[in-house]
This record gives structure tokens, sequence and C-alpha cells, in this order.
């Protein structure tokens, strides 16, 4: 599967591309070689399964280790709820990412969107004391509100990029900051409660069959929106932008219009993990997703997505979220302090970004 940028146009073959119209000599996007786009998406696929490798290879270390404990159900079944939100974040930061954009905004936003949701649902009820008999009417209410929220600030974040041309950096910096503020503002710092039971027991702790809600509802974000990124314009239009933005522009993109969108879907997952971690939880856990921000960062680029733009795979995403996961809860289990989790992603992350610059370098050359 191509991670080259190409538009609607048909396949060019690998004749050299002809100047632009302009007389610069730059490439258009759907100028490309077809020998090119072999050659990266070669790169791209031999990252993505060398990161599953090494996600196989921490597996069969731990089960080795603790076979009847770590390959249990129960644990199975608590790694992938625990990486069901992380994963609404990392499928909304591989977008961000391949346009060679940044968002430390989406803890913040998730937090954010979390107590709105609440806040609705409570409201609607008549009441903390009242909510938790509320029904599926307030509880839809209460979710719409949550995620367009988060679609909201993240659109507020692309229009300051795009318009406005602030780094993304500290856009998004300050998102973190002002989304977290305004939540404390809303709560006085303390965690609400009330949340309606049926929103809990159905969304929070249900399953469909084997498959917990929270597990499936991910399962389902990721699928689409790596069709999207991978089968669609949309798609080609953001491999586009990161690859050459210029090159974009002058292809007839609207790269200011598409990166707002951009930021909005990251906002709206965002939200969507809001959402996902009030039922789980059943309260609004403000301080626990201060680092979920680098945890989608660092889940995207281990999985092979290029922080300089233009290369990722939504796959190389999804066994990036679980290598932190699986190495937490085999830690837990073999009883070494969770504390060399974190070393361990910190080594992981910057050994994935040093061969990303590995491969810029063969690509340059070639």
């Amino acid at each position: 599967m191509t991670n080259l940028p190409r538009l609607d146009s048909p396949e060019q073959g690998s004749a050299a591309p002809q100047p632009a119209a302009d007389g610069t000599g730059s490439r258009r996007p759907d100028e490309v070689s077809l020998a090119q786009r072999l050659r990266r998406s070669a790169m791209s696929s031999s990252s993505s399964l060398w990161i599953f490798l090494a996600l196989v290879l921490i597996i069969a270390v731990f089960a080795v280790m603790k076979p009847s404990a770590f390959l249990g159900s129960y644990n199975i079944k608590t790694i992938f709820i625990n990486a069901s939100v992380a994963l609404c974040l990392s499928v909304g930061m591989t977008f961000v990412i391949i346009t060679a954009g940044i968002d430390l905004s989406v803890g913040s936003v998730l937090v954010f969107a979390g107590v709105i949701a609440l806040k609705v649902m409570i409201a609607l009820a008549g009441g903390a004391n009242a909510s938790a008999g509320a029904g599926w009417g307030t509880i839809i209410v209460g979710v719409l509100a949550g995620l367009g929220v988060g679609a909201g600030w993240g659109v507020l974040n692309g229009l300051l990029i795009a318009r406005l041309e602030i780094p993304p950096l500290i856009v998004t910096l300050g998102s973190f900051g002002a989304a977290l503020g305004l939540a404390d503002v809303l709560t006085g710092g303390v965690d609400l409660s009330g949340v309606p039971t049926q929103f809990g027991s159905t969304i929070g702790g249900g399953s469909v069959g084997p498959i917990p809600v929270l597990v499936l509802v991910a399962g389902i974000v990721t699928i689409v929106f790596g069709l999207i990124l991978h089968t669609t314009r949309f798609g080609r239009y953001t491999y586009a932008i990161g690859s050459n933005t210029e090159a974009a522009r002058r292809a007839g993109i609207n790269v200011d219009l598409h990166l707002i969108k951009i930021y909005g879907l990251s906002g709206l997952l965002s939200g969507l993990g809001g959402v996902l971690s009030l039922a789980y939880f059943t309260t609004t856990t403000i301080s626990g997703h201060e680092t979920d921000n680098l945890t989608a960062i660092s889940a995207v680029v281990i999985g092979g997505t290029s922080l300089f733009g233009g290369v990722g795979a939504m796959a190389g995403t999804v066994v990036g979220v679980f290598i932190p996961v699986v190495l937490a809860s085999g830690l837990v289990i073999v009883g070494v302090q969770s504390f060399w989790q974190q070393v361990m992603i910190g080594v992981i992350l910057v050994a994935a970004v040093y061969f990303d610059q590995l491969r810029r370098r063969a690509r340059s050359r070639q």
C-alpha cells in the first residue's frame, strides 16, 4: 500500500516528470514516477514490518516468562481495552504528523470534551443526583456535545495554524494549557461524578459477544480512517501536503482548508476519546491524561510515520499503540517496576526517529 501522494489523474509510469507550468522545474504530486512510488512504498512497508516484528518479540518474551498470566483471556482483554482510547487519539495524530504537523493538545481536549459531555448530561437530567438514571436521549446529546467541542477545538487549532501561520507546536501547546485550564475552571479542579448508569454499563463495560464495546468502537474508527488515509483523495492530499506543501498548492490543493480539516479530525477523535474515557471510568479523570499527547505522538512515530511528513501508515500506528500497552502489562505481570516502561519506550522512540532519518537519507540519494 503506497504512502505516496497521488491525485486522481491516471498513473504516469516511469517517465521523467515535466517541469511545472511556472518554469520552476518543481514537480506536481501526481507527476512522481512509478519507480519512486515503489521505492517509497517498499520503505514504508519495511518499517511497518520491523515494528510489527518488535511487537511479536515483546509478546513472545512475556509469553515465555509468564504464559498462563500474560496469555490469559483477562489480560488480553485488558490490553485491548487499555489501547482503545490511545488508538483513537493516535489515528487523528497520524493524519496530523503525515502533514508534517504536531498536535500537543489531544490529551487536554479529551479531558475538556469529557467534562462538557458530562456537564450536558447532568444539566439535561436535572442535576447530578438524577443523572445516574438518565435515558439514552440525554446520553446521546451529551456524547454529541463532547464530540462537537472536540472537533471545534481542533478546527480552532487548524485556523490558527493555516490562516495565521502560527507554528503547530506553539498553537497546540497553547491549546494544551487552555483546554485543561478550562476543564479545571468548569469542575473546580475536582473530578465530576454522575455518569448515567446505562452509559457506563453499555459503552464503558459492555461487550458485543466477546469484544468489549470500547475495543469495537476503536477498531471501527481505525479501519474507517485507515481506508480514508490510504484509498481516498483526502488521504492523498494529506500525503501530498506533508511531502511538499508548495508543490501541493501548485497542484491545486487548498492546503489551508485541508489542514483545518486535519486538525478538526484530530480534535473530533480527541472528543471521542474523552467520551470513551468517561464511559469507562464513570468520572472525568482530569489528572489522568496529562501524558496522552506524548503517548499518541510516540505511538505514531514508533509506528513508522515520519515527523518530517509525507510518510506513514495506519497499520504501523496500530502496532505503535500496542507496544507500550503490552510492555506495561508484561512488566507488571513479571514483577518489574512499571517505571522501566518509560525507559524502554524512550529508547524505542529515539531508535524509531533515528531509523526514519536513515530512510530519509537513503531516499535523498536515490
